[in-house]
């Protein structure tokens, strides 16, 4: 099996609406997404967790368990910050509603390996350091409606 890194690969966009109920974009909504992923330093979540319920019971000493309700991951992406240019700043504020689309193995239409989650910025806030790095500022993600996982990537349009 072919293994890959998700540097240079992945890519990650944010869009400001998708029409569809399942939550899967066209290629024109793909399109008119913004391009996170070069501003990205690091992402957080972006995962479902199910939340397990335990099933004991008096004839055995095991507890077994069953699948319970699934949940969202704590999500954030912390970016690198622009000193001129405060536009991602002001398309991610506090309150935005949109979505997080993540194309896992890169645009490769019809692969089903693009996840969207619906989202609600949560926070933003700069990280302040002494430390010899970039500035970086990171948005808390509120996922707010099951995601559409696996999903296929839309065609292009010839």
């Amino acid at each position: 099996m072919p293994r890959f890194s998700r540097k240079g690969i992945t890519k990650i966009f944010f869009a400001e609406t998708i029409a569809a109920t399942s939550y899967i974009p066209t290629r024109t909504e793909l399109t008119d997404a913004t391009n996170i992923t070069k501003q990205i330093s690091a992402v957080e979540g972006f995962a479902l967790e199910n939340q397990e319920i335990e099933t004991p019971d008096m004839e055995s000493t095991f507890d077994s368990k069953i699948p319970g309700s699934d949940t969202a991951a704590d999500s954030s992406i912390t970016f690198y910050e622009d000193d001129t240019n405060s536009e991602l700043e002001e398309t991610l504020a506090k309150g935005t509603n949109g979505f997080i689309v993540i194309l896992r193995k890169g645009d490769v239409p019809a692969s089903n390996s693009m996840d969207v989650y619906p989202v609600r910025v949560a926070s933003q806030s700069a990280a302040i350091t002494v430390d010899n790095e970039a500035a970086k500022w990171t948005v808390r993600f509120s996922i707010t409606d099951t995601p559409a996982l696996n999903a296929p990537v839309p065609a292009t349009t010839p």
